[in-house]
């Protein structure tokens, strides 16, 4: 399935960070999914100028949603969720 965001909504445009009230131009992607509400290979994405990447990842993390901050143009096929990870190495 991949991303559900298009960062290029038009030709040649240029992605604006996603942060609140911000209109700085996004150097990264913020890749993010709820794994109590999406399989592994649902990706979405937040985009993110260089003083919020880590606010806007932090904010994802503090709820335990997997998260994977990649540069603009990198795309994320899925995120596994690090929980259930840590779960099924002792079986």
């Amino acid at each position: 399935m991949g991303a559900t965001f298009d960062l290029f909504t038009e030709p040649g445009a240029t992605p604006i960070c996603s942060r609140a009230g911000c209109r700085s131009t996004a150097a990264w992607r913020v890749n993010w999914r709820n794994p109590r509400i999406h399989a592994a290979d649902r990706v979405k994405i937040w985009a993110a100028c260089d003083e919020h990447c880590g606010f806007l990842a932090d904010y994802l993390r503090s709820r335990s949603f997997p998260v994977r901050v990649t540069g603009i143009d990198e795309d994320v096929e899925a995120l596994d969720d690090p929980a259930a990870r840590v779960a099924g190495e002792g079986r």
